[in-house]
């Protein structure tokens, strides 16, 4: 545990946060384990049993609470999965294999079996949405439609802006939640409300977790030729961490028939889309929705 998180009191706190957070969903669901060759990996499930799969994929320095305001709407229609990715603050196990497509393809591959699941549609965030590709590349005919929010591996990594934010890591409690604000973007504060406690499980994450360092591996244009499902692309104009007019150039060149919808005023974090993803979700090629 220590391995990710800078102290064993810092775990514990992080780890209570969420689970008062999880008490909060807002659906009824159930908790799964599903054992993987990475360690177990932690899953919840809510929405009607029979109804299409959607998997969640968060983000770095993230757990599947940051949905919890958006899952009771895609769970009217879907039987959502939102899992906890490996080496992330949550309670799925520490692992963390190297940042290679391949392995986590294969670990994701393994949840989806272990919750005997083939064909799904996945919706991932920043490295969530990198785990996405990684899969969605590589087994494109088990993907019926790929969502991806402010995705790592298709812009570059932004590097300066990261360096003029140094140092207000080191002005307590207050700069590292105006470091996060700068992050997500001037008005992302407002997309989450305090009314779940999301926002301190966050602070509390940016203080205790020790989160993943390099660059995230970009994908080739062959490899984003292979995403032949529907993909939504939804970036920020202010997104500090990854270059988003380049994610949307190579999108709009490479795969065929995206839509994107780039949000001038929101940064790395996209709050406010359940509806419209929702539609997107839903939409059939003839233009009507799908019966769900």
């Amino acid at each position: 545990m220590t391995s990710i998180y800078r102290t064993e009191a810092g775990a514990r706190a992080i780890q209570s946060e969420y689970a008062r957070l999880l008490d909060q969903w807002p659906v009824p669901h159930e908790r799964l384990i599903v054992p993987t060759t990475q360690g177990n990996t932690f899953v919840v499930a809510c929405g009607p049993e029979a109804g299409p799969p959607l998997i969640l994929l968060q983000g770095s320095g993230a757990n599947a609470a940051l949905w919890i305001r958006d899952v009771a709407t895609w769970a009217r229609h879907f039987r959502v999965y939102a899992i906890d990715m490996i080496g992330e603050p949550g309670f799925s196990a520490p692992s963390r294999p190297p940042l290679s497509p391949a392995a986590y393809s294969v670990w994701l591959d393994e949840v989806l079996s272990g919750l005997h699941l083939v064909h799904v549609a996945i919706t991932g965030v920043s490295l969530g949405g990198w785990v996405a590709l990684s899969f969605a590349t590589r087994h494109a005919e088990r993907v019926a439609r790929l969502v991806l929010l402010c995705p790592a591996g298709i812009g570059r990594q932004r590097v300066w802006p990261l360096l003029k934010l140094l140092p207000l890591l080191f002005l307590g409690r207050w700069g590292r939640r105006r470091a996060m604000e700068v992050v997500a973007g001037q008005r992302a504060g407002r997309g989450y409300g305090s009314e779940q406690g999301l926002a301190a499980m966050l602070t509390l994450i940016a203080r205790d977790f020790r989160p993943r360092r390099g660059k995230v591996p970009l994908f080739e244009d062959s490899d984003l030729r292979k995403l032949t499902m529907p993909v939504l692309l939804v970036i920020g104009g202010r997104d500090v961490l990854l270059n988003s007019e380049e994610s949307a150039r190579r999108v709009r060149d490479v795969v065929t028939s995206p839509t994107i919808r780039l949000l001038p005023d929101l940064g790395h974090v996209i709050w406010g889309q359940a509806e419209p993803i929702l539609e997107f979700l839903l939409h059939r090629p003839d233009g009507q929705r799908a019966a769900v």
